[in-house]
C-alpha cells in the first residue's frame, strides 16, 4: 500500500479484498436510517436521518462461488440487520450504534474485519455531517 501524507487531512479509502489472503470486501454505503438517537431533548422527540456506512473484510470460500446466495455474505442482510438494531428503540450514542452494527456484522463467521461510520446530517447547521467512525475484528481464539 502506498505511503499517505501524514497531514493532507485527505481521507483515503481502505484497501481490504486481498487475493493473497483470499480476502473480499463486502459493504454498504450510504444507508440512510431514521433513528431514535442523540443525547439532546430534542432528539428524543422525533426520529432524525442517520447514513451508515459498513465495510466487511470477509473471508471467501475456498472453491469458486457458484452463483448461489448461500455461498456469500449477502449485503441485503446486513443492511436489514441494521435496520432491525436501529428499530429497537432510543439509542443514546452514535457509538453505541457503531458497536451494536460491528457486532452484528462480527457474528458472521466469515467476516474478519468490520469498519462501520455513522453519520447525522442533520445535526450541526454549520456541516454537512457529523459522526463517528470505527472499526473493530473478529478475537482469535
Amino acid at each position: 500500500m502506498a505511503q499517505q501524507p501524514e497531514d493532507s487531512g485527505t481521507v483515503y479509502p481502505l484497501r481490504i479484498a486481498d487475493a493473497g489472503r483470499s480476502v473480499r470486501h463486502v459493504f454498504v454505503r450510504d444507508l440512510v436510517v431514521d433513528a431514535n438517537i442523540g443525547i439532546h431533548d430534542h432528539e428524543r422527540q422525533g426520529r432524525q436521518r442517520v447514513i451508515v456506512n459498513v465495510d466487511l473484510s470477509v473471508t471467501e470460500i475456498a472453491r469458486p462461488v457458484k452463483d448461489k446466495i448461500g455461498e456469500v455474505l449477502c449485503y441485503e442482510e446486513v443492511a436489514g440487520g441494521i435496520e432491525d438494531i436501529v428499530a429497537t428503540g432510543h439509542i443514546n450514542l452514535v457509538e453505541t450504534l457503531a458497536e451494536r452494527v460491528a457486532q452484528m456484522c462480527l457474528r458472521d463467521e466469515r467476516v474478519e474485519i468490520a469498519r462501520v461510520r455513522i453519520e447525522k446530517p442533520d445535526a450541526l447547521d454549520n456541516a454537512s455531517s457529523v459522526g463517528i467512525e470505527i472499526e473493530r475484528a473478529r478475537k482469535s481464539t
